[in-house]
């Protein structure tokens, strides 16, 4: 699975303004609620409960929230290149600017793992992570995504 088959051109967010980490966790439960149907509590709460186990600002700028829910039908993406960079408790200390939701089936056993991998992958590729960072606005970004 790739990067480009989870996230659609409706799933791309770019210059989204969050002032923290707990902000941008809520913002990104509330817009995947939106579109799984799901209580945004539900997600938001899953989201808290996997940061509490550790951070998933993996570094460069990049963090990778996520989490398994019972109710979810099929995995759910949502990238977002934030206006600001932000606090997220990274491993390298950095702040974040790149960030991918990424919400799967709790009953999915290694799909999850597998997902995890084939959307991080792609983020330790310095060009690649150059040219989301640079793209113009949320088509442009999309076709990198899509090509990675």
């Amino acid at each position: 699975m790739a990067i480009g088959d989870l996230i659609g051109p409706d799933q791309v967010i770019v210059g989204l303004r969050s002032g923290d980490k707990t902000q941008l966790l809520q913002e990104l439960a509330n817009r995947a609620a939106v579109a799984t149907s799901l209580d945004p509590s539900t997600i938001f709460g899953a989201l808290q409960a996997r940061e509490n186990l550790g951070s998933t600002g993996l570094g460069k700028g990049f963090a990778l929230p996520h989490a398994r829910l019972q109710a979810l039908k099929s995995p759910y993406a949502l990238f977002v290149r934030l206006a600001r960079p932000i606090d997220f408790a990274a491993i390298d200390e950095r702040p974040v600017d790149l960030v991918i939701l990424l919400l799967t089936q709790a009953n999915g056993g290694n799909q999850h793992l597998a997902t995890l991998a084939a959307v991080s992958r792609p983020m330790r590729d310095a060009t690649f992570v150059q040219k989301l960072r640079e793209a113009q606005d949320a088509a442009a970004l999309h076709r990198v995504l899509a090509g990675a």
